[in-house]
């Protein structure tokens, strides 16, 4: 009894934590110490979990000792590979631990709905329904996370369709939805295994064929998308449980995935059913005729001479410059332009990268400070009165075609206003298209030149041609 009370005290605590952790989680300066609160209400939560247990053992249930065994070899092997692979991670990996992550957040929601279905449990109704919803939105988490991590490692390379495709998934769909509802009005019936087991095929087959036909550049929604999945699962089973943190927990990281999935949706001016349906990768390949003109190069060394004696600088980070491992070479090209008296800010569009968020760790990382990093809404005025506009690495987010062409796939999707800058300079391997498959028409433009490279290689030599002014 003692254990139940400090069990529900502890998830209240928990709660709190988590929200104020999420809380500090939204500003750049207080969001490490954000990540460690909400690390102390998982942790309280865990602990206050073994506590119950313990209580329980007294009775002196073995199956009760061998589960409490299996609960800490698993914590133990969890945590141990979690903190091996996050302190190795690279940030060009950064979105794929993370989807893979929150697969493993949607699988464990799933799993604990499994062990209430196969061992009939749930004793009502709605706590049946309950579940068994949690384990078909944890299941479809689980294994539409793995295939945003597949896409995004490069391991799927291409969206995969067929002709008919939304016709299978949604007969997928519609048997899940059918076997869980045979599962919540015939428990513990000799049928129920067999159900369970067609409903979680069902449930898993149906998160792989919902992914597979999106195109990577819309990797962020879906990340976002599958977050809150993963919440509302997490929320569900904690329902079924009576499980206060787990509820809470479930809520917060439910609502904060939504809005940031319309957030995501919003930035690229796409409706959610628009995203996951639309084949975006094919309409890509339709667009409008095309740019006309030619690309015009420069050299690194031009480009940075440019930039010393400009009053404003204008710096759009995308992928290109997380693959390079360039934040640090891209820092110290800024302090050398700043220590010149030049105004130098950094411009982040809601979908650079591939997860929300991902260039603003990328320049936290180098050190760059949060007053020179702006939002796409809060710097887009400043482009017409800006000198030069540095594009290292960014395609769709700066395309002069979501204004201009009808006939373009990202027509309407709002975008940082590069081109309207005196002189834009784009580093860049080559000349192919981004990761949507969609031609740049600002890379034609009459005040753009285009810095061919590796963005490590060019920015050392940006540098060095720096330097060498003042030598």
């Amino acid at each position: 009894m003692v254990a139940q009370h400090i069990m529900g005290l502890s998830g209240l605590a928990a709660a709190v934590l988590f929200i104020f952790g999420l809380k500090r989680m939204s500003s750049p300066t207080t969001a490490l110490s954000g990540i460690v609160v909400a690390g102390v209400g998982m942790l309280l939560a865990i602990a206050a979990s073994f506590l119950t247990v313990a209580e329980l053992l007294q009775s002196g249930n073995a199956r009760l000792e061998t589960n409490i065994a299996l609960a800490i070899a698993a914590l133990a092997l969890g945590s141990g590979w979690a903190w091996w692979r996050g302190s190795k991670v690279g940030m060009t990996e950064m979105p794929q631990m993370v989807a893979l992550y929150n697969g493993m957040g949607g699988g464990a929601a799933a799993a604990i709905a499994a062990v209430s279905i196969f061992g009939a449990q749930a004793d009502t109704s709605l706590i049946r329904a309950v579940t068994a919803i949690g384990a078909l939105i944890g299941s479809v988490s689980l294994t539409g996370s793995i295939i945003a991590w597949a896409k995004l490692d490069g391991k799927i390379d291409k969206p995969w369709r067929f002709a008919g495709q939304r016709v299978v998934n949604g007969l997928v769909f519609l048997t899940a939805l059918l076997l869980g509802l045979g599962l919540i009005v015939t428990p513990g019936t000799a049928a129920g295994l067999p159900l369970a087991i067609l409903f979680f095929a069902a449930a898993l087959g149906f998160g792989v064929m919902m992914t597979l036909p999106i195109g990577g550049a819309d990797m962020p929604v879906v990340i976002s998308l599958y977050n809150a999945f993963t919440g509302l699962a997490v929320g569900l089973e904690g329902y079924a449980l009576q499980n206060p943190a787990l509820m809470i927990a479930g809520m917060v990281v439910g609502s904060a995935g939504t809005s940031l999935t319309v957030l995501m949706a919003k930035a690229m001016n796409r409706s959610l059913a628009n995203v996951l349906f639309s084949n975006f990768g094919d309409a890509a390949v339709q667009g409008g005729a095309g740019p006309q003109g030619e690309m015009k190069s420069s050299s690194a060394g031009d480009a940075a001479i440019a930039m010393r004696y400009a009053s404003s600088v204008i710096i759009i980070p995308g992928y290109g410059l997380a693959v390079a491992q360039a934040q640090q070479k891209l820092y110290e090209f800024v302090k050398l332009l700043q220590a010149a008296g030049v105004d130098v800010k950094f411009a982040i569009h809601p979908v650079a990268g591939r997860m929300p968020g991902h260039m603003n760790v990328l320049l936290a990382e180098a050190g760059v400070p949060y007053d020179v990093i702006y939002d796409m809404d809060d710097i887009n005025s400043d482009f017409a009165n800006t000198d030069v506009a540095l594009v290292i690495g960014a395609n769709d987010v700066v395309n002069p075609a979501a204004r201009t062409d009808k006939s373009s796939p990202i027509y309407g999707m709002p975008i940082l206003n590069a081109d309207q800058a005196r002189q834009v300079y784009v580093v860049k391997r080559g000349q192919g298209k981004g990761y949507s498959g969609v031609e740049n028409l600002l890379f034609f433009g009459d005040n753009c030149a285009m810095v061919y490279g590796d963005a490590q290689a060019v920015l050392t030599q940006m540098v060095q041609s720096v330097k060498d002014l003042g030598a």
